[in-house]
Protein backbone atom coordinates (compact mmCIF):
# COMPACT_ATOMS: atom_id res chain seq x y z
CA UNK A 1 0.00 0.00 0.00
CA UNK A 2 1.31 3.44 -0.94
CA UNK A 3 0.64 5.28 2.31
CA UNK A 4 1.89 8.64 0.95
CA UNK A 5 -0.51 8.55 -1.99
CA UNK A 6 -3.34 7.38 0.28
CA UNK A 7 -2.77 10.24 2.74
CA UNK A 8 -2.42 12.83 -0.04
CA UNK A 9 -5.72 11.69 -1.54
CA UNK A 10 -7.54 11.73 1.82
CA UNK A 11 -6.17 15.14 2.82
CA UNK A 12 -6.82 16.79 -0.54
CA UNK A 13 -10.37 15.50 -0.84
CA UNK A 14 -11.33 16.34 2.75
CA UNK A 15 -9.55 19.69 3.06
CA UNK A 16 -10.43 21.20 -0.33
CA UNK A 17 -13.70 23.07 -0.83
CA UNK A 18 -16.78 20.94 -1.28
CA UNK A 19 -20.42 21.21 -0.22
CA UNK A 20 -19.75 20.35 3.44
CA UNK A 21 -16.70 22.61 3.77
CA UNK A 22 -18.48 25.52 2.07
CA UNK A 23 -21.43 25.13 4.47
CA UNK A 24 -18.99 25.10 7.41
CA UNK A 25 -17.22 28.20 6.11
CA UNK A 26 -20.48 30.08 5.63
CA UNK A 27 -21.85 28.90 8.98
CA UNK A 28 -18.81 30.15 10.89
CA UNK A 29 -19.26 33.56 9.31
CA UNK A 30 -23.03 33.65 9.92
CA UNK A 31 -23.54 31.75 13.20
CA UNK A 32 -20.11 31.43 14.85
CA UNK A 33 -17.78 28.54 15.59
CA UNK A 34 -19.69 27.08 18.55
CA UNK A 35 -22.92 26.47 16.63
CA UNK A 36 -21.00 25.25 13.60
CA UNK A 37 -19.26 22.54 15.67
CA UNK A 38 -22.64 20.81 16.13
CA UNK A 39 -22.86 20.60 12.34
CA UNK A 40 -19.27 19.28 12.23
CA UNK A 41 -20.06 16.47 14.70
CA UNK A 42 -23.00 15.33 12.59
CA UNK A 43 -20.97 15.51 9.38
CA UNK A 44 -18.12 13.52 10.96
CA UNK A 45 -20.39 10.72 12.20
CA UNK A 46 -22.04 10.42 8.78
CA UNK A 47 -18.60 10.41 7.13
CA UNK A 48 -17.49 7.54 9.38
CA UNK A 49 -20.70 5.61 8.69
CA UNK A 50 -20.24 5.97 4.93
CA UNK A 51 -16.63 4.79 5.19
CA UNK A 52 -17.64 1.75 7.27
CA UNK A 53 -20.42 0.84 4.81
CA UNK A 54 -17.95 1.20 1.94
CA UNK A 55 -15.42 -1.08 3.64
CA UNK A 56 -18.07 -3.74 4.29
CA UNK A 57 -19.59 -3.59 0.80
CA UNK A 58 -16.27 -3.53 -1.02
CA UNK A 59 -14.87 -6.40 1.08
CA UNK A 60 -17.95 -8.47 0.20
CA UNK A 61 -17.68 -7.58 -3.48
CA UNK A 62 -13.99 -8.48 -3.62
CA UNK A 63 -14.73 -11.84 -1.97
CA UNK A 64 -17.58 -12.58 -4.35
CA UNK A 65 -16.09 -11.09 -7.49
CA UNK A 66 -12.28 -10.71 -7.24
CA UNK A 67 -12.08 -8.93 -10.61
CA UNK A 68 -14.12 -6.03 -9.24
CA UNK A 69 -11.04 -4.78 -7.39
CA UNK A 70 -9.30 -3.80 -10.64
CA UNK A 71 -12.46 -2.10 -11.87
CA UNK A 72 -12.84 -0.14 -8.61
CA UNK A 73 -9.19 0.97 -8.82
CA UNK A 74 -9.79 2.28 -12.34
CA UNK A 75 -13.04 3.99 -11.30
CA UNK A 76 -11.23 5.51 -8.31
CA UNK A 77 -8.43 6.78 -10.55
CA UNK A 78 -10.84 8.40 -13.00
CA UNK A 79 -12.77 9.95 -10.12
CA UNK A 80 -9.55 11.44 -8.74
CA UNK A 81 -8.75 12.91 -12.17
CA UNK A 82 -12.28 14.34 -12.32
CA UNK A 83 -11.80 15.88 -8.85
CA UNK A 84 -8.43 17.30 -9.95
CA UNK A 85 -10.16 18.99 -12.89
CA UNK A 86 -12.97 20.30 -10.67
CA UNK A 87 -10.49 21.67 -8.12
CA UNK A 88 -8.37 23.27 -10.84
CA UNK A 89 -11.31 25.21 -12.29
CA UNK A 90 -13.08 25.83 -8.95
CA UNK A 91 -14.40 29.25 -8.00
CA UNK A 92 -15.37 29.60 -4.34
CA UNK A 93 -15.45 33.38 -4.25
CA UNK A 94 -19.23 33.68 -4.28
CA UNK A 95 -20.15 30.66 -2.20
CA UNK A 96 -22.57 31.42 0.58
CA UNK A 97 -24.97 29.03 2.19
CA UNK A 98 -27.96 29.84 4.34
CA UNK A 99 -29.23 26.67 5.96
CA UNK A 100 -29.77 25.46 9.52
CA UNK A 101 -26.56 24.66 11.33
CA UNK A 102 -27.10 21.73 13.66
CA UNK A 103 -26.11 18.11 14.23
CA UNK A 104 -28.90 16.67 12.06
CA UNK A 105 -28.22 18.95 9.09
CA UNK A 106 -24.51 18.02 9.28
CA UNK A 107 -25.40 14.33 9.39
CA UNK A 108 -27.87 14.50 6.49
CA UNK A 109 -25.63 16.69 4.31
CA UNK A 110 -23.04 13.91 4.03
CA UNK A 111 -25.58 11.40 2.73
CA UNK A 112 -26.50 13.69 -0.18
CA UNK A 113 -23.00 15.07 -0.79
CA UNK A 114 -21.69 13.50 -4.03
CA UNK A 115 -18.09 14.38 -3.20
CA UNK A 116 -18.26 12.46 0.08
CA UNK A 117 -20.21 9.51 -1.32
CA UNK A 118 -17.82 9.01 -4.24
CA UNK A 119 -14.79 9.49 -2.00
CA UNK A 120 -15.95 6.95 0.58
CA UNK A 121 -16.85 4.42 -2.12
CA UNK A 122 -13.47 4.70 -3.87
CA UNK A 123 -10.83 5.26 -1.16
CA UNK A 124 -11.10 1.80 0.47
CA UNK A 125 -11.07 -0.35 -2.72
CA UNK A 126 -8.48 1.84 -4.44
CA UNK A 127 -5.90 2.07 -1.65
CA UNK A 128 -6.58 -0.51 1.05
CA UNK A 129 -8.33 -3.68 -0.13
CA UNK A 130 -5.64 -4.58 -2.71
CA UNK A 131 -3.23 -5.01 0.23
CA UNK A 132 -5.27 -5.58 3.40
CA UNK A 133 -8.50 -7.47 3.94
CA UNK A 134 -8.70 -8.09 7.70
CA UNK A 135 -11.56 -6.51 9.62
CA UNK A 136 -9.16 -4.98 12.13
CA UNK A 137 -7.09 -3.24 9.46
CA UNK A 138 -10.18 -1.96 7.65
CA UNK A 139 -11.56 -0.66 10.97
CA UNK A 140 -8.29 1.17 11.67
CA UNK A 141 -8.32 2.70 8.17
CA UNK A 142 -11.96 3.82 8.60
CA UNK A 143 -11.03 5.43 11.95
CA UNK A 144 -7.94 7.17 10.48
CA UNK A 145 -9.83 8.55 7.48
CA UNK A 146 -12.69 9.70 9.75
CA UNK A 147 -10.16 11.55 11.92
CA UNK A 148 -8.67 13.17 8.79
CA UNK A 149 -12.17 14.25 7.76
CA UNK A 150 -12.90 15.64 11.23
CA UNK A 151 -9.58 17.50 11.18
CA UNK A 152 -10.52 19.03 7.83
CA UNK A 153 -13.91 20.17 9.11
CA UNK A 154 -12.36 21.69 12.25
CA UNK A 155 -9.74 23.45 10.11
CA UNK A 156 -12.54 25.07 8.09
CA UNK A 157 -14.18 26.14 11.36
CA UNK A 158 -11.03 27.56 12.97
CA UNK A 159 -9.69 29.34 9.94
CA UNK A 160 -12.99 30.07 8.18
CA UNK A 161 -12.60 33.73 7.34
CA UNK A 162 -8.82 33.58 6.86
CA UNK A 163 -9.01 30.45 4.73
CA UNK A 164 -11.66 31.94 2.48
CA UNK A 165 -9.61 35.10 1.91
CA UNK A 166 -6.51 33.02 1.21
CA UNK A 167 -8.36 30.86 -1.33
CA UNK A 168 -9.72 33.94 -3.05
CA UNK A 169 -6.36 35.69 -3.15
CA UNK A 170 -4.28 32.69 -4.27
CA UNK A 171 -7.08 30.61 -5.77
CA UNK A 172 -5.42 29.70 -9.07
CA UNK A 173 -2.10 28.67 -7.48
CA UNK A 174 -3.61 26.66 -4.60
CA UNK A 175 -6.15 24.93 -6.86
CA UNK A 176 -3.43 24.02 -9.37
CA UNK A 177 -1.20 22.52 -6.64
CA UNK A 178 -4.09 20.49 -5.18
CA UNK A 179 -5.11 19.31 -8.65
CA UNK A 180 -1.55 18.14 -9.41
CA UNK A 181 -1.42 16.22 -6.13
CA UNK A 182 -4.67 14.48 -7.08
CA UNK A 183 -3.31 13.58 -10.52
CA UNK A 184 -0.28 12.03 -8.78
CA UNK A 185 -2.57 10.03 -6.47
CA UNK A 186 -4.66 8.86 -9.43
CA UNK A 187 -1.55 7.60 -11.21
CA UNK A 188 -0.40 5.72 -8.12
CA UNK A 189 -3.81 4.07 -7.60
CA UNK A 190 -4.32 3.13 -11.24
CA UNK A 191 -1.24 0.92 -11.34
CA UNK A 192 0.28 2.81 -14.29
CA UNK A 193 3.48 3.52 -12.33
CA UNK A 194 3.88 -0.18 -11.41
CA UNK A 195 3.23 -1.14 -15.04
CA UNK A 196 5.85 1.31 -16.35
CA UNK A 197 8.44 0.18 -13.80
CA UNK A 198 7.89 -3.23 -14.86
Amino acid sequence: MNITSFLIYCIIVTFTPGPTNIVILSSVQNFGAKKTMKYVYGATIAFGILLAVSAILNSALVTVVPKILSIMRIIGSFYMLYLAYQIYKMDVSGATVNQPVNFVSGLLMQFINPKVILFTMTVIPSFVIPYYKSSLTLSIVVAVVTIIGFSAFVTWVLFGAIFKRFLQKYQRASNTIMALFLVYSAMMVSGIIEFIRG
